[in-house]
Order: structure tokens, then C-alpha cells, then sequence
């Protein structure tokens, strides 16, 4: 998405074109084929869902073309990541890359190690803490979290954020998706006291172990997370040769 006269230009496709995705489904394909995408453009040409899909689509309303609606159906389906994973803005992950990506963002920590060290903030764990569960409540992953998935309104208020709380919310769910300590995984409307949805969509999250287990997620902690970061940043090259280094690294980071 490009700037002109300060108006928003999608650096979009003709829906004819042959490289043109056409719906969620081929989205998921596309994602596990190339391993991981970021939702808009962004300084590598090309590494974008916004340039392999139709521009008219966009906000069209219209669930079969709308890639911003594709968003919220490919997050529910939990074949792909979705969240804020690049350069703190939306993308998706494959689940055979995610592992990776976790072991490099986290350097090799668990949430609950990262802040015993003293590298995670505070208000990063008041956020993480609403999602802890006894384990004896969580023996069957299929069940856990069913009928417990928070809305990020009200996780803001549960976690002491807002007025007369703590400050910043959305920065640091934003970096704690930066770090895959947290992914988006539904989109609801808030329900009213009447019981009547209001409003737009808005996120749900949980962190990736609850939604893929523990065992997916940790599969990369073997090797040293410079090793995961390098081997990301070498797929992108080899998908992108002429991408420049440093905005590599600010996209892998």
C-alpha cells in the first residue's frame, strides 16, 4: 500500500491475473507454500498478501473477495498464524515455520523464564498471567479454552489496563505477538446487556501453545535461536534475492 496525495493506493492485482489469489483457502495454500507473509506491503516488492490479491477486493465487504475479511476466517481456522509478527504489523505463519520464528523473537524463552530473568516487562505479564490455567482444567487440548476465549476489550480490563490502570495496551500486545507469545485467533463482535452484538469485529487471542500445543511449539528450541533467525532470513532471500539487508532485518526481528 502506497501513498499518493494523501490517499492509500493498494499495490494490488487484476482479479484475471493468473498470480492473483482469489479466496481464504487459496490464501492458506499460498502461506504454508511460501512459509510466511506479511498482510500488507511493506519495503521487500512482493513479500505481501496485499500484491498477490485483487485490489478491488479490499474492504469491499464482500467475504468471498475481501482479503480483510480472509483475515478473520484463516485466524478461526488455526491452519495458519495470524497476528502482529512483522515490523509490529499483521501477517501470517505457517505452522512448520512458526517454531522457528518463536525460538529466534523469544531467544529461546518461555514467557514465565523470559520474565524470572528480568527481560519481560510487568504490564507483559499481567497480560500473560489471564491466560494461565490450572493444568487439571486443561487435560484435553481439544476442550481447553472452548468456552473461555476473551475479547481483547475485555483482556485490556482484566489485565488493569485503561482508565486509572496501566497505560500502553496495545503496544505490548503488540509485542507480545512480536515475540509469538500471543496469536490471534477468533474476531467477535462485543455483545451488549440487551445480549445484542454492536460494533465491529474485534480480536481474540491466546497464546500458540494453547491453540497447537507444546510440543509444536517448543520443536525449534534444539537450536540456538541466531540459527532460527539466520535460517528466516535466508528463506526470505531465497523467495526475495534482492531484498535489501537491512530492511531484512527489520522484517525478521
Amino acid at each position: 500500500m502506497i501513498v499518493e496525495n494523501g490517499e492509500f493506493i493498494m499495490t494490488a492485482l487484476e482479479y484475471d491475473d493468473p498470480n492473483c489469489i482469489h479466496s481464504a483457502r487459496e490464501l492458506i495454500d499460498y502461506v504454508n507454500k511460501v512459509g510466511f507473509l506479511p498482510l500488507f506491503g511493506n519495503e521487500i516488492p512482493g513479500f505481501s498478501v496485499e500484491e498477490h490479491t485483487w485490489y478491488m477486493g479490499w474492504w469491499s465487504g464482500n467475504a468471498e473477495d475481501d482479503p480483510w475479511m480472509w483475515r478473520e476466517e484463516i485466524a478461526k481456522s488455526r491452519k495458519v498464524a495470524y497476528g502482529k509478527f512483522f515490523d509490529k504489523k499483521a501477517g501470517f505463519i505457517s505452522l512448520e515455520w512458526l517454531p522457528y520464528f518463536a525460538n529466534y523473537r523469544r531467544d529461546g524463552y518461555d514467557f514465565d523464564a523470559l520474565y524470572e530473568d528480568g527481560y519481560a516487562s510487568r504490564r507483559s505479564k499481567k497480560i500473560m498471567d489471564v491466560f494461565v490455567k490450572n493444568e487439571e482444567e486443561i487435560e484435553d487440548e481439544d476442550e481447553m479454552w472452548k468456552d473461555d476465549l476473551i475479547l481483547s476489550t475485555e483482556l485490556k480490563k482484566i489485565a488493569g489496563f485503561g482508565k486509572g490502570g496501566e497505560k500502553n495496551f496495545p503496544g505490548i500486545l503488540t509485542d507480545l505477538q512480536m515475540q509469538i507469545y500471543l496469536v490471534m485467533i477468533d474476531f467477535r463482535r462485543r455483545i451488549n446487556k440487551k445480549g445484542a452484538e454492536y460494533g465491529m469485529p474485534v480480536s481474540v487471542l491466546l497464546p500458540p501453545e494453547v491453540v497447537w500445543g507444546y510440543k509444536l511449539m517448543s520443536s525449534a528450541y534444539k537450536e540456538k535461536p541466531e540459527v532460527s533467525g539466520e535460517r528466516i532470513r535466508k528463506h526470505i532471500l531465497k523467495l526475495y534475492p534482492d531484498a535489501d539487508e537491512k530492511i531484512l532485518k527489520k522484517m525478521v526481528r
